[in-house]
């Protein structure tokens, strides 16, 4: 009886002996692979798609004639790299290149602590810093006293940044950032038409559509926009020129693309923008010209 119970005594002690054994044999494992789902976990929940991001303002706004845009890199799944840009409603340079070479007066003219490019840099980096969009604080007005050194107004970046990251990844355009500008070499029936094009984060941003005036100073979009031009008045047109021209413009705006637009005859008019009737071959064969320069 006495060997029985020794018998079993040792043969339970062997069991709990190997069953520990195999414990801490495969915890190291379980260890490991419970961290790694943990890592993977947290990068899923927190970080962004890699990629570059990009969103813009619907329109110019009336009073200023400037839209804003926010261009963001993300490497990592954190946003690496942040961008706050402006174009023009009359195109030309961006805001950017604008400040950094005082064209664009904010400290002269406005009496700013600092030139827009250098508070556009503080957003960016407070960006960064936090990461999220909704981090960052402003009032009703747009502006914010949580970022040092800053008296712009900030709601457009933050709010561009914040669609843009909804939106996704989408990839830089196809032409080079810059401005562009083509014009045709001889007046036509007192007018030399021009064409300018903005690009920022490879997509065209902002196109201004003009002429020369053979004679006299005022272009022909002042012109026409103050009622000199008399194509509604004297020609029975639907609309003014000026306002036509604008509504081509946001055609291309749209297509981003010159060479997407189908004329309905050699003149160059076309029945695919609503709202005009004037031949408008001579903005996009100017646009493709100016373009040219930005591949």
């Amino acid at each position: 009886m006495n060997n029985l119970k020794i018998f079993l005594s040792l043969t339970v002690v062997a069991v709990l002996l190997f069953t520990l054994g195999c414990q801490k044999e495969e915890a190291p494992v379980q260890a490991e692979a419970s961290e790694m789902n943990t890592e993977e976990m947290a990068s899923m929940e927190a970080g962004y798609e890699n990629g570059f991001y990009f969103a813009q303002q619907a329109d110019f706004n009336e009073r200023t004639g400037w839209k804003y845009m926010a261009l963001l890199t993300v490497e990592d799944g954190k946003i690496s790299g942040a961008v706050w840009n402006g174009a023009h409603v009359n195109s030309g340079y961006d805001k950017v290149y604008r400040s950094e070479n005082d064209l664009y007066g904010m400290v002269e003219n406005g009496g700013a602590q600092a030139p827009w490019f250098e508070q556009a840099a503080r957003v960016e980096q407070a960006l960064l810093d936090a990461q999220d969009p909704a981090a960052i604080s402003y009032d009703d007005e747009g502006y914010t006293d949580a970022i040092s050194g800053v008296s712009v107004h900030i709601n457009e970046f933050i709010e561009l940044a914040d669609q843009a990251l909804e939106s996704g990844p989408v990839g830089r355009g196809p032409y080079k950032d810059g401005y562009y500008h083509a014009e045709l070499e001889e007046f036509s029936h007192g007018w030399k038409d021009y064409v300018d094009v903005t690009v920022v984060g490879g997509y065209i941003v902002a196109v201004h559509w003009n002429a020369y005036p053979e004679e006299g100073e005022m272009d022909k979009y002042q012109f026409a926009k103050e009622g000199n031009y008399g194509m509604v008045e004297n020609g029975g047109a639907q609309a003014g020129w000026w306002e036509q021209a604008d509504r081509a413009e946001a055609y291309l705006l749209e297509t981003q693309d010159p060479a997407a637009i189908e004329y309905t005859d050699d003149e160059g008019h076309v029945d695919t923008i609503s709202g005009v009737s004037i031949h408008v071959k001579e903005l996009f064969s100017l646009a493709a010209e100016a373009l040219a320069q930005a591949k």
